[in-house]
C-alpha cells in the first residue's frame, strides 16, 4: 500500500492525541504486580499496548483453567514487534511461576534482549535462548527471584532499567541497581519511578547513579493515562513547516509538568517558531494545548537528544525541510529500534535532495549540502515513527508519496483520519 499526501493551504485543527503508549505499557504491568481489578483508564489502542493486553489476558485465563498440581505447556506469547511489551514482559514473566514462550517479528528476533536477560538470571531468573544466544526467542520459566544488588551499564535500553526496576517490589529482597557510565534517557527511568510511587512503591534515586526499590507491594488503584507528547511532536512539526501566518492546532489530554520525557518538544519547537499555550496549568489534570506561530526561529539546531530519543525522525526532517542546518547527538540507541533509524533517515531524505551525514554511529548533522531529489516514495522500514515524521513533509513537497504507511498502528493508530481531519488529503494508491 502506498499514500499520496497533499497539505491543506490553511491549517487550522483540534485534534484527540492517543493516549501514551510509555504510561499505559508500564501501567499495565504495575497493574498486574499489584493484582488490581480496575484496569487503567484511557489506555491507548496502539498495536505495542494491545499485545500486552492481549498477554496479560491470556496468562489470566490460562490461570482461571489450571488444574491443582497439573503440568502445563509452555504458554506462547507473540509481542509482534512491540519492542516495550518484549522488555517489560521478559522481566514480569521471570517472576510470575508458570512457563513461557516469548517471541516475535524478524526483526524482533534481531533486537539484542542479552543486557536484560543477564540481569535478571543474575538474580536467579531461568531464561532460556531458543534460537540466537542474546536474542529473542526466549523461554521463561517463572519463579520467586531473590533480588539484591544489582550492576549493569546506563547506556543501555532505558526499557531494560525499566522492566527491572517494576518488578523490583515483588523481589524478595528488593532491588539495588546501580548504573555504570553514561545513563541513557534518564527522563524515562524518572517516568517510571514516578508511577510506581504512584502506585504505593517505595522507590527512589539514593545516589547519582543508584535506585533503590523496597520489597514493598504495590497498591491497586484507579488510575488515568494521560495523551502522548511524543504523538504531540508531529504536530508541532506541521505547525513548524505552515506558511499560514494564523495557522493554529488545537492538542488535547496534554499535561504541564508531564513526567513524559518528551514534554521536552514543546521547548526544542520554541526555538523553531512554535508557541505552545495551555489552556490550563492545573497539576496533574489534562488539559488542551494550542499551538501558533512565533517570529523568532534559530538559524541552526544543535541539541543532544540522549534523553529523547525518540523525537529524532522529527526534528531531523523538520529541520530539513526548514533549511535549518542541525547536528543531533545521543542517538546510539537508534541503531537497534524499530529499524537502523540513522541509516533510514539518511537514505529517505537523500530521496527529498538532503545529503544528512553521521558520526560515530551517534550522530547525524546536516550542513546545508543537497542533491537532487528522486522523487521516489518514502520507504517506512516497518517503523512507525519514519511514517509519522516524513508526513508532515508534504508540506514542503506536495504530492508526497509513504509506501507502507499502516505501521503507524504501532503508536499513532488514528494518525491517517486525523491528517484528514486536519485538511490533508490522504489518498490510497
Amino acid at each position: 500500500m502506498q499514500y499520496h499526501i497533499t497539505a491543506p493551504p490553511k491549517t487550522d485543527a483540534t485534534i484527540v492525541l492517543p493516549a501514551s503508549k510509555s504510561i499505559s505499557n508500564r501501567a499495565l504491568i504495575i497493574h498486574a504486580l499489584a493484582g488490581g481489578t480496575d484496569i487503567p483508564q484511557n489506555l491507548s489502542d496502539c498495536d505495542d499496548t494491545e499485545v500486552i493486553v492481549r498477554a496479560l489476558q491470556e496468562m489470566d485465563k490460562r490461570d482461571a483453567t489450571a488444574t491443582n498440581g497439573e503440568a502445563q505447556d509452555a504458554l506462547n506469547i507473540d509481542i509482534k514487534a512491540a519492542g516495550t511489551a518484549m522488555r517489560f514482559l521478559t522481566a514480569y514473566l521471570s517472576c510470575r511461576p508458570g512457563e513461557y514462550v516469548l517471541t516475535g517479528t524478524k526483526r524482533m528476533k534481531q533486537r539484542p534482549i542479552k543486557a536484560l536477560v543477564d540481569a535478571l538470571r543474575y538474580m536467579g531468573a531461568h531464561i532460556e535462548y531458543l534460537e540466537e544466544e542474546g536474542f529473542p526467542p526466549l523461554r521463561i520459566s517463572g519463579r520467586p527471584l531473590e533480588g539484591g544488588q544489582l550492576t549493569m551499564a546506563g547506556s543501555v535500553s532505558s526499557q531494560f532499567i525499566s522492566a527491572l526496576l517494576m518488578i523490583g517490589t515483588v523481589l524478595k529482597q528488593g532491588l539495588e541497581l546501580k548504573m555504570t557510565g553514561v545513563i541513557a534517557s534518564r527522563p524515562y527511568i524518572d517516568l517510571t519511578l514516578w508511577m510506581m510511587k504512584e502506585f504505593g512503591a517505595v522507590a527512589d534515586w539514593t545516589d547519582i547513579d543508584t535506585i533503590t526499590v523496597q520489597p514493598q507491594p504495590y497498591c491497586h488503584r484507579e488510575y488515568l493515562i494521560e495523551n502522548d507528547w511524543t504523538a504531540a511532536s508531529y504536530w508541532y512539526e506541521i505547525m513548524a513547516l505552515s506558511s499560514d501566518p494564523e495557522a493554529e492546532i488545537r492538542l488535547s489530554g496534554l499535561m504541564d509538568g508531564s513526567k513524559q520525557g518528551d514534554s521536552v518538544v514543546r521547548h526544542i519547537f520554541s526555538l523553531l517558531g512554535v508557541k505552545t499555550i495551555f489552556d490550563k496549568r492545573t497539576d496533574g489534570q489534562p488539559t488542551t494545548v494550542t499551538l501558533k506561530h512565533q517570529s523568532a526561529r534559530v538559524a541552526r539546531l544543535e541539541y543532544d537528544l540522549i534523553n529523547s530519543p525518540d523525537l529524532a525522525q522529527t526534528l531531523v526532517v523538520c529541520c530539513a525541510m526548514m533549511n535549518i542546518p542541525f547536528h543531533f547527538k545521543g542517538l546510539a540507541s537508534l541503531k537497534i529500534k524499530e529499524t537502523d533509524r540513522i541509516k533510514a533517515l539518511k537514505t529517505e531524505l537523500r530521496k527529498l535532495g538532503y545529503v544528512v551525514q553521521d558520526l560515530n554511529d551517534s550522530e547525524l548533522l546536516w550542513n546545508g549540502e543537497r542533491c537532487e531529489p528522486t522523487g521516489e516514495a518514502i520507504e517506512t522500514y516497518e517503523d512507525h515513527r519514519m511514517a509519522l515524521a516524513f508526513a508532515p513533509a508534504a508540506i514542503v513537497y506536495p504530492h508526497l508519496q509513504i509506501d507502507n504507511p499502516c505501521v503507524v498502528t504501532k503508536s499513532y493508530p488514528c494518525f491517517w483520519d486525523d491528517l484528514r481531519q486536519a485538511g490533508f488529503e490522504v489518498t490510497e494508491q
